[in-house]
């Protein structure tokens, strides 16, 4: 299931470095002050601690702020993206007034997996991998999940963030948008045609 993304960095293409490898990409992005455009893929593998079942309830998005969208240029990746168990895949609009995590139909090797809504149940032997795609086309976004649980009479909420802050993901619309090719007999940053 291969997959590109987009980075909006605030410098010209001749002082962004090459992509990274896509384990590398975390670093990358930090080094250059990089914000994620367009979307945002979080993918989140969710397991019982025992054998008992816990049930996922429901997944939130919690917007905490929308702004304008990041000043400078969108830099595609075209990396790859994957997991060893097939993940359950959502989107949500962070564009909506009340914005809503829809699951979609996905695919495994050329066969369809159907898209199924919350509850879902997990245990130590039995996890779920969750994909969640959020995309915005006005904004410089940020943003949260919550997912709700329950086990044995008991409840609770668990936000997914990014390491402690909200996930920021900013609109790429009108922003001059390169990938990286050749010029000139070179590998460098070149503009998109279209």
């Amino acid at each position: 299931m291969g997959c590109s993304y987009d980075y909006v960095i605030d410098k010209p293409p001749a002082q962004v470095p090459p992509p990274p490898a896509q384990q590398d990409a975390g670093a990358w992005a930090a080094t250059q002050g990089a914000v994620p455009g367009r979307q945002t893929l979080v993918q989140v593998t969710v397991q019982g601690r025992s054998s008992t079942a816990v049930v996922l309830e429901a997944l939130r998005v919690r917007i905490t702020n929308r702004g304008n969208p990041a000043a400078g240029n969108a830099y595609a990746m075209d990396q790859g993206c994957g997991s060893d168990l097939t993940p359950r895949r959502f989107t949500v609009d962070l564009d909506a007034d009340r914005p809503v995590i829809r699951a979609r139909i996905g695919s495994d090797t050329g066969h369809v997996i159907a898209a199924v809504d919350f509850p879902y149940r997990v245990s130590a032997e039995d996890a779920e991998v969750l994909l969640v795609v959020a995309e915005t086309q006005l904004y410089d976004a940020r943003w949260y999940l919550e997912l709700d649980w329950s086990s044995q009479g008991r409840t609770g909420t668990i936000r997914i963030d990014d390491h402690g802050h909200p996930f920021r993901t900013t609109s790429i619309k009108g922003a001059p948008h390169y990938w990286y090719g050749n010029r000139a007999g070179k590998r460098a940053w070149v503009p998109y045609d279209g």
